[in-house]
């Protein structure tokens, strides 16, 4: 069963669909229903229906501009518009935000009912299409190109191989005619309700369907993961980044009832340097952020790009994904179980030659790129590297790569914790010093402080038990309480001092919190003074 918030200013039509409809036997569960947009927008962020059924002309945030916001932090929702003849062109400039019907009014119950039985029909095919074990379609040609790209890397010594890998990418679509191509690359990967990894090739054909809404992309499976390649102008990636990969994440769990994992890397701006994003997704997906949610930005866990990863030992990959991931205790007994096997004089020589160096370097490049510099500096001093001292004896080495690990991991953990916390603050800040502006959204704050949209609003909701929209109005609104008490502060003066440039709306924010209208509030605080 679907769930559905219904939207209309009109309370007879709202309280009519609302009342009227015989919601469940149409295969929907009604869960909410507003009287304007603001309102819509709160209970689609609160609740994430599958379905918002709102009129267009809405006071406070009309239907296109409240389709575009949904979009931001429901991507999934979709929507079907009431609409009359004279705004129907109008309605249709939205087809950008999943709308799924344009529904005319006037209507009766039994022509919505209808509609509804077409609309339910709609989200089944987007399911099942979701659901679908048909093996994705494979662009052969592209993959071939692609693949090595992305899992082997390009060398760049190779310089007379460049100009036509450059040709041959434009010839497969992945260079923007006429303007400077970026790259992003996601992993990802879907668990069910036992842990278990159920991603496979027809995963690829789900993703597909959604990112076609948004990115041009190149996606296939290997190794238990769906690795994608979006490709667009820095733009492009940067407006629709997150609204993909939130999408992808919600239709995971509400579709598939499964858990998604989702790495991202930076936005690069060279084909011939996929392999790198490539390695910063995979590094996205190995950190335990201990913050917020399943998509995993790289830029909102390390702070600097660090070199390439080259095939290591096993031993030195292990150490670092459980340093990444903040495992003391498993950092130390893998230590344990290497060192335990180095009996004989050639394993010897090659903890010290190669896995001291590399574990060393591995791990400081991870510290630096996490944690703040003072601690990672403090870690050098108390587990200094003495090659002297190393070559001494096993149990010295192991001693010392055992302790350095150990330490590392419990400074990433400490780190991740605390990275969360001063992220919350800095937007709780932000909100604080610039909610008069109109514009403060979301997504600008992100930018702000220089994490994803999803990142910060998972970390809020964890951190303050509110929705950044909730946070915004609350200061909003004890700024109005103080600012009502001056007399000569007529109430349009008020709301726009509080970035509300529409006085109706603010009127109805104030009330909503309140209790009271702000003409109420400002006669009850001359009536007290």
């Amino acid at each position: 069963m679907y769930t559905v918030v219904v939207a209309d200013d009109e309370e007879e039509i709202r309280r009519a669909l609302v009342r009227k409809m015989d919601w469940n036997g149409l295969g929907f569960e009604l869960v909410g229903e507003a009287s304007n947009g603001a309102e819509a927008l709160e209970l689609v962020e609160k609740l994430g229906p599958d379905l918002l059924l709102t009129d267009i002309m809405m006071p406070f945030i009309g239907g296109i501009e409240l389709a575009r916001q949904v979009r931001e932090v429901r991507p999934s929702t979709q929507i079907a518009f009431l609409t009359g003849y004279e705004v129907f062109e109008y309605a249709k400039k939205a087809i950008q935000y999943n709308i799924i019907s344009y529904i005319l009014k006037p209507i009766s119950s039994e022509e919505m009912s209808v509609e509804l039985v077409k609309i339910r029909k709609l989200i089944d095919r987007k399911f099942e299409q979701f659901r679908s074990s048909e093996q994705a379609r494979e662009h052969l040609d592209t993959l071939s190109f692609i693949m090595p790209l992305l899992l082997d890397g390009y060398s760049h010594a190779d310089t007379s191989n460049r100009s036509s890998i450059l040709s041959e990418a434009d010839r497969q679509g992945l260079m923007v005619p006429g303007a400077e191509t970026s790259y992003c690359v996601l992993v990802t990967s879907v668990t069910d309700g036992s842990g278990i990894n159920i991603t496979s090739k027809a995963t690829v054909n789900s993703f597909d369907l959604i990112l076609d809404k948004y990115l041009q992309h190149v996606s296939f499976y290997t190794g238990g993961r769906v690795i994608t390649l979006l490709h667009g102008t820095r733009r492009t990636l940067v407006k629709y980044l997150h609204i993909a990969v939130e999408d992808i994440s919600q239709s995971v769990a509400r579709i598939m009832n499964c858990t998604s994992s989702i790495g991202i890397s930076r936005i690069g701006d060279d084909i011939l340097n996929l392999h790198e994003l490539y390695v910063e997704a995979m590094n996205a997906v190995s950190y335990n952020s201990g913050t917020a949610g399943n998509i995993k930005y790289i830029s909102d866990v390390e702070n600097d790009y660090f070199s390439d990863i080259e095939m290591y030992e096993n031993f030195v990959a292990e150490e670092e994904r459980l340093v990444r991931n903040g495992q003391a205790g498993e950092a130390g007994a893998a230590c344990d179980r290497l060192f335990d096997t180095l009996g004989n004089v050639s394993k010897y020589k090659l903890s010290a030659s190669f896995i001291v160096p590399n574990l060393t370097s591995s791990v400081y490049k991870i510290l630096y790129s996490v944690v703040d510099k003072e601690y990672a500096d403090a870690l050098q001093e108390q587990c200094p590297l003495q090659m002297t001292d190393l070559n001494g004896n096993i149990d010295s080495i192991k001693a010392y790569c055992r302790k350095l690990c150990v330490m590392a991991a419990q400074l990433v953990e400490e780190q991740c914790q605390k990275s969360g916390s001063r992220h919350c603050e800095l937007a709780l800040e932000i909100i604080n010093k610039e909610f008069a502006d109109p514009d403060i959204s979301l997504v600008s704050v992100s930018r702000q402080i220089a994490v994803s949209p999803n990142y910060l609003s998972s970390l809020v909701r964890k951190e303050t038990g509110s929705t950044f929209i909730e946070l915004l109005t609350r200061r909003r609104m004890e700024e109005a309480q103080l600012l009502l008490k001056y007399p000569a502060l007529k109430v349009k003066d008020v709301a726009l001092k509080c970035g509300y440039e529409d006085q109706h709306y603010f009127s109805y924010s104030f009330k909503k919190e309140t209790g009271m209208s702000p003409i109420q509030y400002k006669k009850s605080c001359g009536e007290e003074g």
